[in-house]
């Protein structure tokens, strides 16, 4: 069942993803950000006073690296989401192996074939970015690539709540309190793209965050009970996920250099989290 846990949480937030594409002509990222914490929050908050749980933890420290971190590469990923296709956005916010990759690097002298995944890997982001993107989004992909930097630190946080024995609903639930907060004043400076939303709209916002929430529960079980280098393999199911939204549902249209550069990344993360080409690594004087 462990294993099940990253392909529903890859659904889910590609789900999500989508929902953010069709509300964002109505709504201000904001607004799109504080509904995908705070919904969560009001979920798992009725279950906690339902069930008399305890929100004292003595991992607040972790928490709060991993809730902060978590919040600012969402807001940079949303942002990148309503300014680039689909599969482009989420393919950058998961570079976030590759930046794991980079970490593990500083501490540990790597093998040539780490050096030369990595080296592919951001080829491969040159890839996507250099024919899919005109001139005015290079923001949208400068903006994806440092929400993927972003989500490399709040997973590494995230695996260590995991390991300490901390249960998912208290994680997502500080992570849900915590976007809401350091949303809500984004929610309120951004214009409104419309001065009306449609009631079709206004449930693409909610399920933003019902998706949102859900995903992250999955995501939280499948870090914490699943091995790591598994799980993060398997979340690339979301790129997957993203790229038939984006095809069928969105009408998004890549050329073959930008499905290529998608190839490269997905293929140059899976090298890095694979214990083989890590064999012979040592440790940095």
């Amino acid at each position: 069942m462990n294993l099940l846990w990253m392909p529903i949480s890859s659904l889910l937030f590609a789900s999500m993803g989508l929902c953010v594409k069709l509300s964002g002509s109505h709504f201000n990222l904001g607004q799109a950000v504080f509904a995908r914490g705070f919904i969560p929050m009001l979920m798992i908050g009725a279950w906690i006073l339902a069930h008399r749980f305890t929100l004292r933890t003595p991992f607040w420290r972790s928490h709060l690296y991993r809730s902060s971190a978590g919040t600012i590469g969402m807001l940079l990923y949303f942002t990148a989401i309503s300014l680039l296709p689909l599969a482009a956005a989420v393919t950058l916010n998961n570079t976030s192996t590759l930046f794991m990759a980079l970490f593990l690097s500083f501490r540990q002298r790597p093998p040539l074939l780490i050096l030369f995944a990595l080296a592919m890997g951001f080829v491969g982001v040159g890839m996507i970015l250099q024919p899919a993107i005109s001139a005015q989004q290079w923001l949208g992909g400068v903006l994806g690539l440092c929400s993927g930097f972003m989500s490399c630190i709040a997973q590494l946080n995230l695996r260590e709540l995991g390991r300490a024995g901390e249960p998912e609903w208290r994680t997502v639930f500080i992570f849900s309190a915590t976007n809401s907060v350091l949303s809500l004043p984004f929610a309120f400076l951004f214009p409104n793209q419309a001065t009306e939303a449609s009631v079709q709209q206004v449930l693409f916002l909610v399920c933003v965050g019902v998706l949102g929430g859900l995903g992250q529960l999955a995501l939280s079980r499948a870090f914490g009970k699943g091995r790591v280098l598994v799980t993060a393999g398997l979340g690339y199911l979301t790129v997957v996920f993203s790229s038939l939204y984006g095809m069928f549902v969105l009408g998004d249209h890549l050329d073959a250099v930008s499905w290529l550069g998608m190839l490269v990344v997905i293929a140059a993360c899976l090298t890095t989290i694979h214990p083989a080409a890590w064999q012979g690594a040592k440790e940095q004087d």
